[in-house]
This record gives structure tokens, C-alpha cells and sequence, in this order.
């Protein structure tokens, strides 16, 4: 899986390194209000995989950059809706919206803006009672400069376990995958808006390429379909695989390749994708997307 070098924002998506677990029992009710659901028993190893196998939004978030598009505070959520999210389920996706948000603003190097979003992500982290996991100050300070991204990196690695074995403790698992879905969404959200903006061909691709992220995070978010009010947002994502249905991707294979990046020797694989999307069919995907960006983050 692709390095992460903006860790904070990595909060989001933290949990998909380290889910595998046996099987689990049906969940008998726990924290978060004492939500109560049957869960149909699935091996850890399975979620792993497909977790591994959603693209991290930072990649769309480093694409945009690229392709030299302004920083816009305004299509960013408003970090003072945090107070809004008074459930785990709003706490959880909106953490995922604004470690996004996060990220991005950390990119572009606005430190004030860095700042307004890692007190959102702390206050929602706290609610959902992982905060404690995080050393607030120590990550405020490495935050504010691209020079300690490494560093930010392995203070995450530290945490990560005690969080995941924490989230497993309280039965709470779920929440993984929710965090996961609101950072995927702001970071196609941000995709589209830019796209409009440039008609940038990479970047038409990479929005095709989610084809493929839609897919697995549905096939993770059926398994908790009996929780409260997932029902809603897996059926505003299967109206989204409606229209990305129509994305064709064709791969063609070959052979890897050793490379260095940053001093090291790395395998790169040498497949190819082709990705081939009608631009009525882009249009439709960014209006169904903005919906469903609305009802997460309102």
C-alpha cells in the first residue's frame, strides 16, 4: 500500500492496516448510545484486503496540487459545523471529511487553515473516544511543516494499534469504515469540483479509477446494513455504482519494474489502466456526489 506522508491526515485511514481479526460474534450492544445490531460475521482478512485496496484520497489530493489548481478555502466543509455531529455515525464520517480537509489544507501550506481543522478532527476524535490516543500538541507543532511529514508518520504507527484494539474492545469496528467513506467522499468531492474547473485528462481518470473504491466500500458498509442509519448512506452509494457502472477499465498487464524513490529501491508494478467514462456520465456523478457530501456533512 502506498506510503502515507501527511500522517494526520492519515487519521482517517489509519484503521485499514490493521483490522485483521478472527472472526468476530454478533455484536450484543456496547457503547455509542447502546446501538444494537447482528452483524453477519466476516474474517478480518477479508476487510483487510479490501480496505488495502482503497486508494488513499491523499493521492487525489497530491494530484490536484499538481495540477496547479488554487487552494480554495470555500470548497473545503465548514470546521465549525463540528459542533453539529452529535451521533458516532456523523462523528465518524466527518471525522473521515475533515482529516481530508486536513490533509489538503496541509498540502497547499495553509497553516491557519491546518490548525481550524486538526481542533475539529481532535474534538470529533475525542467524542468518539480516541482522542486519547493522540498527543494534540506534539502533532499541532509537527503539522505546521512539510519537513516533519516523516515524523508525523511514525507518531501515527505508534498509536495505531492501541486504537484499533480500543475500537474492538467497544465493539465499535464500524466506525472504521465510515471514517474511511467521508474521507473518500470529500476527496472525489474536491476531485470533481476541480475537474470542472481544468478538464484535466489524469485527473478524469483518477475520478474513473473510484469505480473501483465505490465497490469495495459498498462491499464493507453491506456487512453493517442492520446498524442505524447506514441503510441511507449505502443506498445513496449504490445509486453513485449506478452510474459508475457505466466507467469502463480496462487493465493491461506488465511486468514490474525496480525504480528509486526517495533513496530507495522500490518494485512499481508495470500493469496499465485504461480508463474510458462518458463526460454526462462525470457531470451525473459530481451532482449524485454533491448530494450525498451535503447530507454527510449538514
Amino acid at each position: 500500500m502506498k506510503k502515507l506522508y501527511v500522517v494526520v491526515f492519515a487519521l482517517a485511514f489509519l484503521f485499514r492496516c490493521g483490522d485483521a481479526q478472527p472472526e468476530r460474534k454478533p455484536e450484543e450492544g456496547g457503547a455509542n448510545g447502546g446501538e444494537q445490531s447482528v452483524v453477519t460475521p466476516i474474517s478480518g482478512e477479508i476487510i483487510i484486503d479490501i480496505l488495502q485496496s482503497i486508494p488513499s484520497p491523499l493521492e487525489i489530493s497530491l494530484l490536484i496540487k499538481e495540477i496547479g489548481t488554487e487552494y480554495n478555502r470555500g470548497d473545503l466543509s465548514d470546521h465549525t459545523f463540528v459542533t453539529n455531529y452529535n451521533t458516532s455515525f456523523k462523528q465518524a464520517l466527518n471525522l473521515g471529511v475533515y482529516s481530508t480537509d486536513l490533509g489538503y489544507a496541509n498540502l497547499y501550506g495553509k497553516n491557519q487553515d491546518v490548525i481550524d481543522y486538526l481542533n475539529s478532527v481532535k474534538k470529533l476524535a475525542d467524542n468518539l473516544n480516541i482522542g486519547q490516543f493522540f498527543d494534540y500538541n506534539t502533532i499541532k507543532q509537527l503539522a505546521q511543516s512539510s519537513n516533519n511529514l516523516d515524523s508525523l508518520l511514525q507518531m501515527t504507527q505508534q498509536n495505531f494499534e492501541k486504537i484499533n484494539v480500543h475500537l474492538q474492545e467497544q465493539r465499535r469496528e464500524n466506525l472504521s469504515i465510515l471514517i474511511l467513506t467521508g474521507g473518500w467522499v470529500e476527496a472525489l468531492y474536491l476531485s470533481t469540483l476541480v475537474y470542472d474547473k481544468t478538464q484535466d485528462k489524469q485527473l478524469r481518470e483518477k475520478i474513473g479509477e473510484q469505480k473501483v473504491a465505490l465497490e469495495q466500500i459498498l462491499l464493507v458498509l453491506d456487512i453493517y446494513k442492520t446498524k442505524p442509519n447506514f441503510s441511507s448512506l449505502i443506498k445513496d452509494l449504490k445509486e453513485l455504482s449506478k452510474i459508475y457502472a457505466r466507467v469502463k477499465i480496462t487493465i493491461t498487464k506488465g511486468e514490474p519494474i525496480m525504480i528509486e524513490e526517495n533513496g530507495e529501491l522500490i518494485i512499481k508494478q508495470g500493469s496499465k489502466s485504461e480508463v474510458e467514462i462518458d463526460e454526462k456520465d462525470l457531470e451525473s456523478i459530481a451532482s449524485l456526489l454533491k448530494s450525498i457530501r451535503n447530507k454527510i456533512i449538514k
